[in-house]
């Protein structure tokens, strides 16, 4: 069965890192483009980065993420994952991880498969 698992979330303060990992079974990841969603308590989601391969790897970031955050892939693994440094009180979230076409974009709409999300609290 096609699944997403996403994992390494917890609770860091701020100014610590984290690295999320997401595991894909039942499709190959790198024929998809991949990104990284956060959710925070009464805000709508939003798109944080994502990677695709286009004979290389193009990626894109967030502005509000953009120098703190690096997403990564290994296709052996078939997994991605999104490393997370710097970290701020409002990074805290659930952060999701789909996948969805070939197009690297932060448009949530444009992804097909979800994971079930990992919590990531800031706090000190």
């Amino acid at each position: 069965q096609l699944q997403l698992v996403e994992s390494g979330g917890g609770l860091v303060q701020p100014g610590g890192s984290l690295r999320l990992s997401c595991a894909a079974s039942g499709f190959s990841l790198d024929n998809y483009a991949i990104g990284w969603f956060r959710q925070a308590p009464g805000k709508e989601r939003e798109g944080v980065s994502c990677i695709t391969s286009l004979g290389g790897i193009t990626t894109k970031y967030a502005d509000s993420v953009k120098g703190r955050f690096t997403i990564s892939r290994d296709n052996a693994k078939n997994t991605v994952y999104l490393q997370m440094n710097s970290l701020k009180a409002e990074d805290t979230a659930v952060y999701y991880c789909a996948a969805g076409g070939t197009i690297p974009t932060l448009h949530s709409a444009l992804y097909d498969y979800w994971g079930q999300g990992t919590q990531v609290t800031v706090s000190s």
